[in-house]
């Protein structure tokens, strides 16, 4: 009787320890952590990037897997569109066919991927899921992917941006033209007054002055027609011969 008495109370004291053990081996399970952006807007035709990263308490090995799913609006059925596991997988089937690209890198904790020619049907919830044996539970966040075309206001503020680089340098070779012109006009009205002749060396110097003028003048028409090309959406390439020869 004092045995089995003896042993029922190790038998009992065993019992926190065990359960101490538990709950530690129960953290280990469900420490991995996985993040992602809950709302990405993206444009058709230009690359989508949907980011994914986790935290694992585990060395990352060869066993660890990635896998990626999408699912269409007001659908329950899911696709799977990457797995990765030591090396990408990309689908080879669908919709997503050739165009999802791996850009992640495991050792940082980094599953991202990013969608090529994206278009409006590409609509719908992505969702990451990646196991690290023996992280291996984890929450399985989602992203709602939502794809529209360009608008006209986003279209203006490309077209005013461009229309600011190329007007800024053009306004400002334009004041710098005037005022050079106006103190040009300010000295002859003082010399005309004062009876002052140039000499010939003065005469020349005025001539070299008046085609470098002029052709601050041809560069300022040349930046003009840039700025209304650039509205067009086209590129404006100026020719060496507009520029002054000193600049060359």
């Amino acid at each position: 009787m004092q045995q089995s008495g003896a042993a029922g109370g190790r038998g009992c004291a065993l019992l926190p320890l065990l359960g101490v053990l538990f709950f530690q081996g129960v953290h280990v399970v469900l420490s991995l952590e996985i993040k992602v952006d809950g709302h990405v807007r993206g444009y058709v035709g230009e690359k989508i990037k949907l980011k994914c990263t986790f935290k694992s308490t585990s060395s990352v090995t060869d066993k660890l897997t990635i896998d990626w799913t999408y699912r269409t609006p007001g659908s329950s059925r899911t696709e799977s569109i990457f797995h990765y596991q030591s090396f990408q997988y990309p689908t080879t089937a669908g919709t997503f066919r050739d165009r999802i690209s791996w850009v992640g890198d495991v050792y940082k904790g980094d599953a991202s991927i990013s969608i090529s020619n994206p278009t409006i049907k590409d609509n719908g919830t992505f969702s990451c899921a990646v196991k690290n044996p023996p992280d291996v539970h984890h929450n399985i966040p989602v992203t709602e992917l939502t794809v529209t075309e360009r608008g006209f206001g986003t279209m203006l503020s490309s077209v005013a941006l461009l229309s600011i680089l190329v007007f800024l340098p053009s306004a400002v070779v334009v004041v710098l033209l005037l005022v050079r012109m106006a103190r040009k006009s300010a000295g002859l009205k003082k010399r005309s007054k004062s009876g002052y002749k140039k000499s010939s060396i003065e005469v020349s110097d005025d001539t070299d002055q008046e085609e470098g003028d002029d052709c601050m003048a041809r560069l300022c028409v040349r930046c003009a027609e840039c700025l209304l090309i650039s509205f067009s959406g086209n590129v404006c390439l100026m020719p060496l011969e507009t520029l002054p020869s000193e600049s060359l």
